[in-house]
């Protein structure tokens, strides 16, 4: 790759930039499942207003570059991640920590800046503090603060009196798009990345070279959907269109819709709710493995794992030691629920069985836990997605949240007797998979520059010992393959491997990347930098970091 080019990814979204000199490049993690989600009491209506901001809140650090200029750093993606570090850039400028401005492009799949608009229902709250904005914990001076985003609209001295740190998810909504609009300029709305293809040549210092190819497609941080639902369905739907979808396939209110929702964390538990109140006359259901609903944990002992300096003493920790801490911390995000809500939805249970009495299967609204789908296909009438649920068993690992596979089922004979009977049927109007994200789009977009990379460290032990295959992939890298090679080419080819240090980049073989130059990942780190990675917590500090790494006096 040429000097000085730098890719970047959010949410699993690959920026790349480039210049003829240097590069730099991150990646916007945040997926928010994610940072907790919020709790709601509203009714989704699928639509938002949208505030637009004046032309005058441009930047005047952060410029725009000509079309025929390389650029020092190219973001993939324009969500949080990637907006923090356009305020870290302009901050860095403003206070005269960088000698020159960098060539910088953002390019963002959505034809206009959006964050979970898919989830913003009415009455949802964050569950960070405020704090925890674009800039307060990097430099609480900065413009690009949440308390002067309500100076500058007047609400400053209202919001103090609401004696909350939790601000509505709305109104975050809309401080998160009044930084964004401050960098239109230098963002490309309705563009995405497909693939980075080094050009060879393109620098006689550097074996690498320039981006080759930009090409509008759907890439990363993609939804999650369990395999035995059938996603190709118009009556599937994922819980990040539910707010844009639902309204417009479910459209009278009054009609005794049947209404399926699998998963068990926060955003399934909140559609099943939301889903009731938009719809009284519904029935519904909550699928889930996990036989409970779980609360999650905020106490602020566990909560220091989102702290910024946690990252230091995280990432030089064995990927056996790193698997069991995030591992038992997994309940502050993944598979959980506010304690509010699941008293909400307890106190439902409660009424209906006193009313209706203890057979759930007369109640309208149930919550089937430790249960598992075993398919789902249209009806013969084909209006309707027959479901069958079964029983499933303890050891299977649950769809949840964090939106990884089932583990194969266990065989009948395995399961106790009164398991093997509970099998129900149900047809539903539509399925809501409340499954979460995928994390792994950048090992696809990054496949081209398998030559770059080094040889993976298990392979290379394994190819020694005469093993026939290599041993399981650590949780601090990804398998990457040859682009190209035929199948039986692939399995004899070594396999590199994608790792990334301390400063998010990704580590390529030594003397193959010009000084400089690299690509920077963010929120596909999880595995080496905590659950903080996919999360709101630390992008203020983490984009200071980036920029540091890329521009700093080291580069």
């Amino acid at each position: 790759m040429t000097p000085h080019a730098v890719d970047t990814f959010e949410d699993g979204v690959l920026e790349v930039s480039q210049r003829a000199g240097s590069a730099n490049g991150t990646t916007n993690g945040i997926n928010d499942v994610n940072e907790r989600q919020p709790h709601s009491n509203g009714v989704a209506n699928g639509h938002h207003n949208r505030r637009s901001y004046a032309t005058s809140l441009k930047s005047q650090y952060v410029l725009p570059t000509a079309a025929d200029e390389l650029h020092d750093l190219v973001c993939v993606g324009f969500g949080p991640a990637s907006l923090a570090v356009a305020v870290a850039i302009h901050d860095a400028l403003e206070a005269g920590q960088l000698a020159t401005a960098p060539r910088v492009l953002f390019l963002e799949k959505q034809g206009h800046f959006a964050w979970h608009a898919g989830m913003l229902l009415p009455g949802a709250k964050m569950q960070i503090s405020f704090i925890k904005d674009m800039a307060s914990l990097r430099d609480p001076r900065s413009n690009f603060t949440f308390l002067n985003y309500l100076h500058r609209h007047g609400r400053l001295v209202e919001f103090t009196n609401l004696g909350t740190f939790l601000p509505a998810r709305n109104e975050y909504e809309d401080y998160l798009r009044w930084c964004a609009g401050h960098f239109d300029d230098v963002v490309s709305y309705g563009s995405e990345v497909l693939s980075v293809h080094p050009q060879q040549g393109a620098a006689a210092s550097a074996s690498g070279g320039p981006l080759d190819s930009l090409v509008p497609r759907l890439t990363l941080g993609q939804p999650s959907i369990p395999r035995v639902l059938p996603a190709a369905s118009p009556k599937v739907v994922h819980s990040s269109q539910y707010a844009h979808l639902v309204p417009r396939i479910l459209t009278n209110t009054s009609a005794p819709y049947r209404v399926a929702v699998v998963g068990a964390g926060q955003s399934a538990a909140e559609i099943f709710s939301n889903i009731q109140m938009l719809y009284p006359n519904s029935r519904t259901w909550m699928v889930m493995r996990s036989e409970f609903l779980k609360p999650s944990d905020d106490s602020p002992f566990v909560n220091s794992i989102f702290n910024p300096e946690f990252v230091d003493s995280l990432y030089p920790r064995s990927a056996q030691d790193r698997r069991h801490l995030i591992s038992s911390a997994k309940a502050t995000n993944y598979g959980v629920v506010r304690l509010e809500l699941i008293e909400k939805l307890y106190e439902l249970m409660y009424d209906q069985r006193r009313e209706l009495g203890t057979d759930e299967r007369q109640w309208p609204h149930r919550i089937m836990g430790g249960r598992r789908v075993l398919c789902c296909e249209p009806t013969k009438a084909g209006d309707r997605l027959r479901l069958r649920v079964k029983a499933a068993p303890p050891s299977e690992l649950e769809v949840e949240e964090n939106g990884e596979d089932a583990a194969p089922p266990l065989p009948d004979a395995d399961l106790d007797h009164h398991h093997q009977e509970e099998v129900e049927e149900f047809e539903a109007d539509l399925v809501i998979a409340a499954t979460g994200y995928k994390r792994d789009a950048h090992v696809d977009m990054l496949q081209s520059l398998w030559p770059y990379l080094p040889e993976q460290k298990e392979h290379a032990r394994a190819a020694a010992s005469g093993l026939a295959k290599p041993a399981k992939p650590v949780l601090d890298s990804w398998e990457v393959r040859p682009p190209t090679a035929s199948s039986e080419e692939n399995s004899q080819a070594p396999v590199k491997s994608l790792e990334v240090g301390r400063d998010y980049r990704v580590q390529f073989s030594p003397g193959s990347v010009a000084a400089g130059s690299g690509v920077w990942l963010q929120g596909c780190c999880e595995g080496t930098h905590g659950l903080s990675d996919t999360l709101l917590s630390i992008l203020s500090t983490r984009s200071g970091d980036l920029i540091n790494s890329m521009f700093g006096p080291a580069n």
